[in-house]
C-alpha cells in the first residue's frame, strides 16, 4: 500500500485523532466507574466520525479515482435512474 494515499488526508487524520481522544476519555471514565463520562467519551468518538465525514465532503479527503479492471481497462458505470431521460 505504499503507492496509495490510503488515509493520508487531513480528514482522515482529524477524524481518527478525535476518535482516539474519545476512546481515551471513555476508557479513563470506565476505569473510574463514571458512566456519564464514559458515554461522553463515546459521543466524542462519534463526533470524530462526523467531523471526518464533514471534512471529506468539503474536499479534504481522498479523491475518488475511476475504477479499472484487472487488465487496466475502465469499468463502465451506469447513471442514476433519475439521470436517464
Amino acid at each position: 500500500m505504499a503507492g496509495s494515499s490510503h488515509g493520508h488526508t487531513p480528514a482522515a487524520w482529524t477524524g481518527v485523532t478525535i476518535a482516539f481522544i474519545g476512546f481515551c476519555v471513555a476508557g479513563a471514565f470506565m476505569v473510574m466507574a463514571q458512566p456519564v463520562g464514559f458515554w461522553a467519551g463515546i459521543v466524542i468518538v462519534l463526533l470524530g466520525g462526523v467531523v471526518g465525514a464533514a471534512m471529506r465532503a468539503m474536499g479534504l479527503g481522498q479523491q475518488k479515482h475511476p475504477r479499472t479492471t484487472a487488465h487496466g481497462g475502465h469499468v463502465p458505470t451506469r447513471e442514476p435512474a433519475g439521470a436517464e431521460g
